[in-house]
């Protein structure tokens, strides 16, 4: 769930009435929090916590006190004395006993090991800009991540956002990655803050009452491991789903290839790409072993085919216009349709999509929505999302640094995981296999489109963490780790 600021301090107030203790759930959030640190900097280094003087700070230095036991080094960079901290905080800063800074870090380079910056200086209770001197020590952390190679993780939300609004002010923390602390706060899905807020992880704290359901939620592994159990020993191809692939044309091979692998990665059972006569020979020849590659003279051949899901869009190119149209509005099967078949839908008319047979997805980049609405701006993501799955009954992912997943009747979904090496071309024909493939293997379009969002974008942050950089990744590297990416899921990682 998402919810407000003044709802989480409700939350935490309720909890508290139960007699849960203070220090129970400051314990419980900074266990999680350093393991959240862990997760991403898999290698220990420098930790520098910035804090204030309340709970949050606190959260920082029993997060501190756990990440040291694994090798990590630990500093404090705090305008106050101890005397001046929260009685809780104060408590925990004495059993981590830290070396404090009293001036500005300044690393050497190169660093060994990564150097980490836990913005802890502010809390819900705070409002406002933020005054000095925590302005100061925002403004250094920003310094420090632009010049030194420093990455932050704010610690509930940045330093200087609304939790609620999710606009920043000046200063605001610039934060790599933001722990939220037991449920994601209305600002940070807000698109105003992403670059803000980086990749958020949201630290599940057992001793909160779960909220009434709301109208909105954020992807976790604990909400979609749910959704997706593990298969039964004796399931067979034949269970996994006969997913058909339609994509690709003479110069943009490559789409075919990076989808139709993805419906392999993704778990399909019997994977095929229809290829048309003028990319036939090469797809055959080209594709990997696991795909059957099914000579069409048209792509509506394939309604002599038994499917269970279709993928369609990906590189298609020009000249198979009404034959594309005809797939969306008569194909029984889920289907996903992107890239080229969602620019001919806008050209066509969403009275195709309105006119369709079975369940569609839907996954356009922001200019392909952009085309769908008749070139109209958006202005609001989440609230294009909305608008446009009242107005047609499919399911809605738009892709962007925070995917939105919308479908009228259910709660509209963000999410978590990626990094900005995705934004390369190739990587949503690798979504559109995964989607498709989960289609195949009996997801609804709701369940595929967040299953897939996830385990790719997991898959990147895996993929970067194993040698690569941001600028360096690719969708192949995204294929190689959707094995790790689903076990990530399993094992309840952030």
């Amino acid at each position: 769930m998402i919810l407000s600021r003044q709802s989480m301090q409700r939350l935490e107030e309720q909890t508290l009435a139960r007699g849960i203790p203070a220090e129970v759930l400051m314990e419980t959030a900074g266990a999680k929090l350093a393991r959240a640190v862990s997760q991403f900097f898999p290698r220990p280094g420098l930790l520098v916590c910035y804090t204030g003087k309340g709970n949050n700070a606190g959260d920082a230095f029993v997060a501190g006190r756990h990440l040291a036991i694994h090798g990590w080094r630990v500093l404090v960079r705090t305008p106050f004395s101890r005397d001046e901290l929260g009685p809780l905080a104060g408590r925990k800063f004495d059993q981590l006993q830290p070396t404090v800074l009293p001036r500005p870090l300044l690393p050497s380079l190169p660093q060994d090991g990564p150097l980490v910056q836990l913005d802890a200086l502010v809390g819900l209770g705070a409002e406002g800009p933020l005054r000095e001197p925590l302005a100061g020590l925002a403004r250094e952390m920003n310094r420090l991540r632009r010049e030194a190679g420093a990455r932050t993780v704010a610690v509930d939300f940045p330093s200087g956002l609304d939790p609620d609004t999710g606009i920043p002010a000046d200063p605001c923390v610039v934060a790599d990655f933001t722990a939220t602390i037991g449920v994601a706060k209305s600002g940070l899905v807000a698109d105003a803050a992403i670059d803000h807020v980086g990749r958020l992880a949201v630290l599940g704290i057992p001793d909160f009452e779960q909220p009434s359901e709301g109208d909105a939620e954020v992807l976790t592994s604990s909400l979609l491991r749910h959704a997706w159990g593990p298969r039964n020993f004796d399931t067979n191809k034949g269970m996994c789903g006969r997913i058909m692939m339609l994509a690709g044309s003479r110069g943009t091979l490559g789409a075919a290839h990076l989808c139709s692998a993805g419906a392999v990665r993704g778990g399909g059972g019997l994977v095929s790409l229809g290829a048309v006569p003028d990319a036939y020979d090469l797809l055959a020849a080209t594709a990997i072993p696991e795909v059957m590659v099914r000579p069409f003279q048209k792509l509506t051949d394939v309604f002599n085919f038994q499917t269970d899901a279709i993928g369609i869009g990906p590189g298609l190119g020009a000249g198979q216009e009404a034959h594309a149209l005809r797939i969306v509005r008569e194909a029984a099967c889920p289907t996903v349709v992107d890239a080229d078949a969602l620019t001919i839908i806008a050209h066509a008319g969403l009275k195709h999509l309105d006119e369709a047979k079975g369940p569609r997805l839907l996954t356009p980049h922001p200019g392909e929505m952009q085309r769908l609405l008749a070139g109209r701006r958006i202005k609001d993501r989440a609230a294009t999302a909305r608008e446009f799955t009242d107005r047609h009954h499919v399911t809605l992912l738009l892709k962007g640094a925070r995917t939105v997943i919308a479908e009228k009747g259910r709660p509209l979904r963000y999410n978590t995981t990626g990094n900005p090496g995705m934004a390369t071309g190739g990587m949503g024909d690798v979504l559109t296999g995964v989607c498709s493939a989960l289609l195949g293997q009996g997801a609804d379009a709701y369940t595929a489109a967040s299953l897939g969002a996830w385990v790719c974008g997991r898959a990147a942050e895996i993929a970067v963490g194993c040698g690569n950089s941001e600028e360096s990744l690719t969708p192949t590297d995204v294929l190689a780790n959707l094995g790790r990416a689903f076990d990530s899921l399993r094992a309840g990682d952030f």
